[in-house]
């Protein structure tokens, strides 16, 4: 029995629990809820139909013949980019609410940290002390979701330490880039990186001392492959580095998917669908702007 303190307090873990033989009694239902859930994640050919919509008018009358259902039916047009993503939004926390209400412990820490997750990333703050206090947030949060995974053990601990080493390494990489240019120093600026991931502690430390973006890029690629990410947003690529970060966390939770009986899943999809929202908001902004020779930059999700 594994006791420890943690976001939500002291949590009592038994790895031994999550054998294949228990792991039905209290998660099969609730695993079942989201594996029904990613069969109505939108398809390619729904995204070729989408990206061929003239208006957004269109783009309701599509999304109605797909899992999203008749949830813009009572919108008044015309219909805006805004409110796809606000009813999208409401559509996946609705689901999510769900799935909590019908799980049993550890798996509701679990989702506790995802909606822990949700609250982070819920504005844009851009103020420099009002940033610094939510990056030190966000790094003890992920610290300790990281911590938890690995107390439950077993093929979690596998699927989320991949995912969240990763989160933890895109963290130090963009808080790095996002500092050039600006008043935070070179000791606070390495006090804000996750202490796990592929890059800790050698890269982050060398991170730390970077001043400009090829320098990161040399460094990620001694310690990780994370410099593809860096080629395929280059001079010559409508892509950004942060569309590679997404287009690569889009890879690892799709994979997620084929592990049976962890939590990987539940995180997995919630991201995944997260992924989907941004790429009905892209699609949506190209149609609303005339912008059709940029509608198919969004990030492919279950495309094989």
């Amino acid at each position: 029995m594994a006791n420890t303190s943690g976001l939500y307090g002291y949590y009592d873990v038994n790895p031994m629990r999550r054998s294949i033989m228990t792991f039905n009694i209290d998660d099969g239902f609730p695993e079942a809820i989201v594996r029904g859930y990613r069969s109505g994640i939108l398809t390619p050919a729904d995204y070729a139909n989408l990206t061929q919509c003239e208006s957004l008018e269109d783009m309701k009358l599509h999304l109605a013949s797909t899992d999203y259902g008749d949830f813009l039916q009572n919108e008044p047009s015309p219909i805006h980019t805004t409110t796809i993503a606000e009813k999208c939004t409401q559509k996946l926390i609705e689901e999510f609410q769900y799935v909590r209400a019908n799980c049993f412990e550890p798996l509701s820490t679990f989702l506790d940290y995802i909606s822990f997750l949700g609250c982070l990333s819920q504005e844009d703050l851009n103020e420099m002390n009002i940033e610094l206090i939510r990056n030190t947030l966000y790094k003890a949060y992920l610290q300790d979701f990281y911590r938890y995974c690995q107390v439950l053990g077993g093929d979690t601990a596998e699927v989320m330490g991949e995912i969240l080493q990763f989160e933890a390494d895109r963290r130090a990489i963009n808080i790095t880039i996002n500092s050039f240019g600006t008043e935070l120093r070179k000791e606070e600026r390495e006090a804000l990186y996750p202490n796990f991931g592929l890059l800790y502690p050698e890269g982050t430390k060398k991170l730390g001392q970077a001043d400009r973006v090829d320098q990161v890029k040399d460094i990620v690629d001694t310690f990780s492959n994370y410099g593809r990410l860096f080629d395929e947003s280059g001079h010559n690529s409508d892509k950004s580095l942060e569309d590679a970060f997404f287009a690569y966390e889009v890879k690892l939770n799709q994979l997620s998917f084929d592990r049976q009986m962890q939590y990987g899943v539940f995180y997995a999809y919630i991201k995944l669908k997260e992924q989907e929202i941004r790429n009905l908001v892209w699609i949506a902004e190209c149609i609303s702007q005339q912008l059709k020779s940029k509608i198919n930059n969004y990030i492919p999700i279950f495309k094989d």
